[in-house]
């Protein structure tokens, strides 16, 4: 396991089609602005900064979650916080990243 594996930032993409085929749900934790100027479509936005504030409607949802950002960084904080909740989670890495692997 390198460094980029250990910080949820390795080659994820056999990870990111299991989940894909588990049904998950693409969460960016981009700002609204970040958001507004390109994203995955069919993706939630809630931005890392009000996460907590959303974590029981996340978990209604009832599914798997692939987080992503603009460079996997603040994927990997929300990544570690929902796992914190039981919420089953990958940290997708960067939004063009990841939908490149989708």
């Amino acid at each position: 396991m390198g460094i980029l594996d250990f910080l949820g930032l390795g080659n994820k993409t056999n990870d990111v089609q299991e989940y894909v085929q588990k049904g998950a749900v693409i969460l960016d934790v981009r700002t609204p602005d970040e958001f507004k100027e390109g994203h995955i479509k069919g993706s939630k936005n809630i931005a890392l900064q009000v996460l907590n504030g959303n974590i029981e409607m996340i978990k209604k949802w009832n599914k798997p979650v692939i987080a992503c950002c603009r460079s996997g960084m603040r994927s990997a904080q929300a990544t570690s916080i929902l796992k914190q909740h039981g919420i089953d989670c990958i940290n997708g890495g960067g939004w063009t990243s990841l939908e490149n692997k989708l």
